[in-house]
């Protein structure tokens, strides 16, 4: 266990994970409460992906280490997903619309409208004699 504390790569990995660490706490998935004038209160909710990785060498001797060459890198990803609103003691869940990003989502968000439109079109030939 002492030998692991002087390993330059296991220094690297724990500085990198702490700085993961601070950027990524409760207050980034559920957010401070935002209060409106009109009583309303919002809560931001957030999905939080990350991801890491590192590594590295070295020509260690019998005698005393030779060198050491390493690294490491780090990403967080924060997906606004939805708003709790909480007024007069009633709370609702406001989802936040992501754009679709390709055609069959396009399509996919459309489907729903484009039923509602059909299904008037057939009740109205139905009532016409």
């Amino acid at each position: 266990m002492e030998n692991e504390k002087k390993n330059p790569l296991s220094e690297l990995m724990h500085s990198a994970m702490e700085k993961v660490r601070e950027m990524v706490d409760t207050n980034t998935i559920v957010g401070q409460p935002i209060t409106t004038p009109d009583g309303v209160t919002l809560i931001p909710i957030s999905k939080v992906s990350f991801g890491f990785g590192s590594g590295g060498g070295g020509d260690y001797g019998k005698v005393q280490p030779r060198g050491f060459g390493g690294g490491a890198g780090g990403g967080v990803k924060i997906d606004p997903v939805a708003f709790l609103v909480v007024k007069d003691g009633m709370t609702r869940v406001l989802p936040v619309a992501v754009p679709p990003v390709s055609t069959v989502d396009r399509i996919v968000e459309m489907t729903p409208d484009l039923m509602d439109k059909v299904e008037k079109y057939f009740d109205k030939k139905k009532e016409t004699p």
